[in-house]
C-alpha cells in the first residue's frame, strides 16, 4: 500500500498567493486588495495543480 501525499495544492496556493499579493499590495499601497487578488489566484492555480495530480492517478 502506497503512502499518499496529503498536502493540498489549493491550501498552499492560498498561502503563497496571499503572501505575494500582500507584498504587491504594500508596493501599490493597497494591502487588502493585493491579498484578495493573491488568494483568488492561489485558489485557481492550486485547483489546476490538484486536477493534474488527480488526472495522473486515474491513468
Amino acid at each position: 500500500m502506497e503512502k499518499e501525499n496529503k498536502t493540498s495544492s489549493v491550501g498552499l496556493g492560498i498561502v503563497f498567493g496571499v503572501a505575494i499579493g500582500a507584498a504587491l499590495g504594500v508596493i501599490y499601497n493597497n494591502i487588502a486588495l493585493g491579498a484578495a487578488f493573491g488568494a483568488s489566484f492561489g485558489v485557481i492555480v492550486g485547483a489546476i495543480i490538484d486536477g493534474y495530480k488527480n488526472q495522473d492517478k486515474k491513468s
